[in-house]
Parts: C-alpha cells; sequence; structure tokens
C-alpha cells in the first residue's frame, strides 16, 4: 500500500508492474501457439480413446493438488513459443522442462495458499482483466477471442491462465508486499542522500537488468551450498564461452523471470536492490557481472540497457537538481469498502453497496455514518476518508472511477482487486509535490528495494515447505 491511510484502495508500483507484464505479456504468452497437441489429439484412434490417456498422467504431487503430463505439455508449448518470439536461443530441451517443472511446482503451492487464504478472482475481475489485455493490444472481444482460437490457443484457457496470475500476484501481495517494514528513519537516510550530487545524478539513471539466480534452500547444508555453487559456476562458465543469457536464464534460473530470459524490466538505481546497482556500477550495456551471493542464493547479472529518466531536468550541470516537481491534480475521497471472502460473495458485496447508494439518494444517511457502520477498511473509523490522494496513490480501477466523478458525487459500486467500493469525490485542488509527498515517493523506492529479495526469500520458503513427490520415473 502506498497511502497511509488506507490500505485497501493502494496498490504498490511493483504490484502494478506485475499487473502490467500480464497484460503486455498476454499475447505474446498465447497468441500464435502450436496446435502440435490437438492435431496428435486428433490422430487418436479409437480404441486408443477409449484407454487411459497418458498425457493425463500424474508426474508431481504438490502438497494435496497434482501436476498431469497434460497440463505440463501445454504450458511447455507456450514457453517454447515465447521464447521462439524473443529470438534467442532454445535452450536444450531437457533443461528446459525441468525449470519449467520446478516453476509450476512453486505456482501450485502458492494457488493452494491462496485458497486456504480465501483469495478469489470472481468471473467478473477476470472480465475485466481479459478487456483490459486485448484493449492494450488494440483489439476488441470479439477479434480477439477468434485470434486466440485462430492460433490454437482456447478462450476458456487463456482466461484461467490470467485467473492464475493474478491470484498469485495478490498472494504476493498479502504475503510479501504487506509486511515490508521501513522506518522513518530509512526515509530520512534516503532522502539526506538523495540530496548529493552523485546520488542525485544515479538516482536519474534507470538501468534494465537481466538475472539468474541459483536458489539456495533456506538453512542449507554444506552439499547444497557446494551444489548451488557447482551450478552457479557451469552457467558462468557458459556464458564466458558465449552463451546466450536469456537461454542460460530459462535453463537454470530459479527467479520467476527465468523463463522470460531474466529480466527485471527497466528501474531507477534507487529502485533496485543495492547489491544489484554495485555489482552492474562498472558495466557496459551487455555486459556480464562478476557472480554475487545473496540471502537467497547465487547471482549473475546482466547490464541489458541504461538510460536517463525523463522526469529528470536535462543538461549535464542540471543532473546533481531534485527532481521536476510539477503541478499535479490532488483528490480529497472518501470510500466504503466491503470486502470479498469465503463468507461475503461478489453478488453479496454488489448487493449491499447498491442498498448503501440508494441510502445515499434518498438522503436517508450520511456517506461518513455509513462508512463508519459497513466499511472493511480501517478508514471507516473516520468516516471512510482517505485523504487527499496523487494520480498514482491507488489502484487502476479506484483511479479511474474517482477521476470520472464530479466533486460531490458518489459512485456506483466499483470493483478492485481488494473488494468493492463505493467513492465519494470531496474536493479537487491543483498543487506542487509536497514534502509529504516526497516521503512518500522515498518510501516506496526503499520499499522496491527491499521487495525483490523478499519475494525471492518468501519463494523460497514456499518451496522448501511443500510436499512435493516426483511421478516421473513411472510413466
Amino acid at each position: 500500500m502506498k497511502k497511509n491511510v488506507s490500505t485497501s484502495a493502494v496498490q504498490n508500483v511493483s504490484s502494478r508492474k506485475k499487473l502490467a507484464w500480464i497484460a503486455a505479456f498476454g499475447l505474446s504468452c498465447c497468441l500464435n501457439v502450436s496446435v502440435h497437441a490437438q492435431e496428435t489429439s486428433a490422430t487418436t484412434s479409437a480404441s486408443e480413446r477409449v484407454q487411459p490417456r497418458l498425457a493425463d498422467a500424474i508426474l508431481v504431487v504438490v502438497n494435496s493438488d497434482v501436476i498431469t503430463r497434460y497440463e505440463f505439455l501445454q504450458r511447455l508449448q507456450m514457453v517454447e513459443q515465447r521464447l521462439k518470439a524473443q529470438g534467442g536461443q532454445m535452450p536444450p530441451i531437457q533443461q528446459l522442462q525441468r525449470q519449467l517443472l520446478e516453476r509450476m511446482i512453486v505456482e501450485k503451492a502458492q494457488l493452494q495458499q491462496a485458497k486456504e487464504r480465501g483469495i478469489k478472482v470472481d468471473d467478473a475481475m477476470l472480465d475485466r482483466a481479459v478487456a483490459r489485455i486485448a484493449e492494450q493490444n488494440n483489439m476488441g472481444m470479439a477479434e480477439f477471442r477468434r485470434r486466440l482460437e485462430q492460433d490454437g490457443m482456447s478462450y476458456a484457457a487463456f482466461r484461467e491462465d490470467i485467473r492464475r496470475e493474478i491470484t498469485m500476484q495478490r498472494l504476493r501481495e498479502v504475503e510479501v508486499d504487506n509486511k515490508i517494514q521501513i522506518s522513518d528513519a530509512e526515509i530520512d537516510v534516503f532522502l539526506e542522500e538523495h540530496q548529493a550530487g552523485a546520488k542525485a545524478a544515479a538516482a536519474a539513471q534507470e538501468l534494465n537488468i537481466a538475472q539468474i539466480l541459483i536458489r539456495v534452500p533456506e538453512n542449507p547444508t554444506q552439499q547444497q551450498l557446494i551444489e548451488s555453487k557447482r551450478r552457479a559456476d557451469d552457467v558462468m562458465a557458459q556464458l564466458q564461452a558465449g552463451g546466450d543469457f536469456a537461454k542460460l536464464a530459462a535453463a537454470y534460473s530459479d527467479s520467476p523471470d527465468g523463463l522470460s530470459g531474466g529480466e527485471l524490466g527497466w528501474r531507477s538505481q534507487d529502485r533496485l536492490p543495492q547489491l544489484f546497482v554495485e555489482a552492474t556500477a562498472g558495466l557496459q550495456q551487455g555486459q556480464i557481472s562478476q557472480m554475487i551471493r545473496s540471502g537467497n542464493g547465487f547471482h549473475i547479472l546482466k547490464l541489458v540497457g541504461k538510460r536517463v529518466q525523463s522526469v529528470m531536468r536535462g543538461g549535464a550541470d542540471e543532473a546533481q537538481q531534485q527532481p521536476a516537481m510539477p503541478s499535479v491534480q490532488q483528490t480529497h475521497a472518501s470510500h466504503i469498502l466491503i470486502k470479498v471472502n469465503q463468507v461475503v460473495t461478489a453478488a453479496d458485496a454488489r448487493r449491499k453497496l447498491a442498498e448503501l447508494k440508494q441510502r445515499l439518494d434518498n438522503h436517508a444517511a450520511t456517506f461518513e455514518e455509513l462508512a463508519r457502520l459497513y466499511s472493511n477498511d480501517f478508514s471507516a473509523s473516520k468516516g471512510g476518508d482517505l485523504g487527499w490522494i496523487y494520480p498514482g496513490d491507488t489502484v487502476p480501477e479506484f483511479e479511474r472511477a474517482m477521476n470520472e466523478l464530479a466533486v460531490g458525487q458518489v459512485s456506483e459500486p466499483v470493483e478492485s482487486p481488494f473488494g468493492y467500493h463505493l467513492i465519494l469525490v470531496k474536493e479537487r485542488k491543483v498543487d506542487d509535490v509536497s514534502k509529504e509527498r516526497q516521503r512518500m515517493a522515498a518510501r516506496q523506492a526503499i520499499r522496491e528495494q527491499k521487495v525483490e529479495e523478499a519475494t525471492q526469500d518468501w519463494l523460497r520458503q514456499v518451496r522448501d515447505q511443500a510436499y512435493v513427490e516426483y511421478r516421473v520415473g513411472e510413466q
């Protein structure tokens, strides 16, 4: 959460990047998928069809769930298609299969945790996410569905892939993002450092870094450390011999971004782990770092690109100045939140908010009174008041609905990843970025520095705590 006054209407930058990745990646994952599996199935004789299919056999048991051969082959086709679309070299098929299976194991464990916590993505939320993907690919829904089906990917399968990604994202928000603690002292140090010329100039640069992570188990034995180091040394030797970084990331990296070439995307240096910034400080574009060790394992980094942030003032002499502080529109808003869980369905939440909206329209109660009585957000004690909100403070669904309201207007029920909201716009103003806002930006930058390592640490724990039984040898 980015705005201290509300834990529910806000989404941090890393979460927005994950959603943006889903949207941008939707077609590249799923369009032009090979129909090889369908063709193979079509040639199966009638006598074979009455027998149990090998494609349905169990490959791995993960806690109380399983990964089937058919499920694995579907995902493998998608990954192969994506790697080919990126133009890189294909890794050896056995290594690719091993990495994909490991990723699916971690995903299964996450999805089970999400189910236990009551985290669900209902059809209405999923429909909106898919519609945004179609929109970002400049297609209407009818054309989008047609393109998917023409290229061998059923619309239903695509929807479930997106549902899975959003579910895991929401679980990570609960288990990682919301648990990161940042003290006022850390913010003070960050702001003081970034007033210095060298730090300001560094903050003005954005880096695109790719990584290969060889994970080390939690509380590893000496033998496990030796084995992880051996794997990392093997990858480094292949890179030094001219190996393709993206190919080796897909084949060896234990990071979730490994199968997409390991790229972390463009980030300013103050939003990257300091370990990564230091390791790539002397590199030119395309060069590879020395191996580095963190609490999660061994990292090999590649500097994919470097650029100057456009939000900074231009000119070499001005690189030491503070970021430009433009005038922005702020909105003073309140909301009533009804969360969806195992007891309250999405339909229940929408119905309840519709009833509250009717009471407001009939002047039977005030917004503040209803917020105190019914809102599931801690802002309920303040009548739902969220204070002054800057652009980007809230999740996109909330911000879009809020921006469409006139001052004094109450929205219809609005869906977000946190549940359903009624939103009231109290007032608006245009102002320069305040000191409070600078501290909020510093807090978010520190959060992003911490979230990468925290996420990897959490994923390692998820994997280590899962019961995994391989059935591959039985096939």
